[in-house]
């Protein structure tokens, strides 16, 4: 099972969910990028188990102990919206029965995006823009990575926190070894040219920030059914959010629909998209080289970052 025993896995299930018999069956999910995740089979129960990365890997500054903010992201959803996520039943970060943090939550109906091939993807987009609308709409008093994993600290501005997230994911690079010094301060340089078209009021909305067609669950009519892998959420500008969903090939026509806003389209605005694009492009560098352990991609992705800094900035 990965690497961890089944008599280890075990002991998980029975130790939250005292009272199940022995005949506990798990598959692993190999679709997870960064979790070692199981389908649970438990007493006539299906459930999700998720194990954390081992703290000596190589993170993204905001991956590290990110799991700790699901519970209380997933508690509000199911509270103040009608986005479909699931129940989180245990989370667990003692590090007693495995030398990780882990939680077991609800096994949501449906197939990802990526299985399902008969279904409209241009409803299921409608369906995931007004989902996300909804999220957006849920916002807190400060910006950045809010929750209990404590990546940065919490900002009064989105310019604010855009500017230390821009910051730490340059020095991320740096440690990798994929930006010498002076790479890593035409990156930075670059921010501090385009700094004042960050500075404007917006809302600290939260943000999913990993929308793609493997984090979308759907049924075979092709509704909705999950929303799932929050543990990268951020509370900010959702304008960052888009540039997420141009990235995935989520931001079609029929999200905006679903969505109901039409999307700035100013000179601003495009020039903060290719900042929150470029954002985006720079996480791949570190976990195809950490997690990946995949150097020619790593620089590959680094090669992008530099075509399109230079291309569009």
């Amino acid at each position: 099972m990965g690497s961890f025993s089944s008599k280890t896995l075990e002991s998980i299930i029975h130790h939250h969910h005292g009272g199940v018999d022995d005949d506990i069956s798990f598959r692993r999910i190999v679709t997870g990028k960064f979790n070692t995740s199981y389908f649970v089979l438990a007493g006539g129960e299906q459930f999700i188990l998720r194990i954390a990365p081992s703290e000596d890997e190589v993170f993204v500054f905001y991956e590290r102990g990110m799991m700790r903010q699901e519970p209380d992201i997933h508690q509000l959803l199911l509270s103040k919206t009608s986005v479909p996520v699931a129940r989180i039943f245990t989370y667990d970060n003692s590090h007693t029965l495995i030398d990780r943090d882990f939680l077991i939550m609800e096994r949501l109906p449906g197939l990802p995006l990526t299985e399902a091939h008969s279904v409209s993807q241009n409803s299921v987009f409608r369906q995931v823009g007004k989902h996300l609308a909804q999220t957006h709409s849920l916002t807190a008093d400060q910006y950045g990575y809010l929750g209990a994993h404590h990546p940065m600290k919490p900002q009064s501005t989105w310019v604010e926190a855009f500017e230390i997230m821009w910051n730490k994911m340059i020095d991320d690079i740096v440690k990798v070894g994929y930006y010498g010094e002076g790479e890593s301060n035409m990156m930075r340089s670059l921010l501090d040219q385009y700094i004042a078209m960050f500075d404007r009021p917006v809302p600290a909305s939260l943000l999913h920030m990993d929308i793609w067609h493997q984090n979308i669950l759907v049924d075979r009519k092709g509704n909705v059914t999950g929303l799932v892998d929050w543990d990268r959420a951020l509370w900010g500008d959702p304008e960052i959010e888009f540039a997420v969903l141009d990235y995935c090939g989520i931001s079609e026509p029929a999200f905006w629909e679903g969505y109901g806003r039409k999307r700035d389209e100013s000179d601003p605005a495009r020039i903060r998209q290719v900042f929150y694009l470029l954002y985006e492009l720079q996480k791949y560098i570190v976990i195809r080289h950490g997690r990946g352990r995949d150097p020619v991609s790593a620089k590959q992705y680094k090669r992008q970052v530099m075509e399109t800094a230079l291309k569009y900035l």
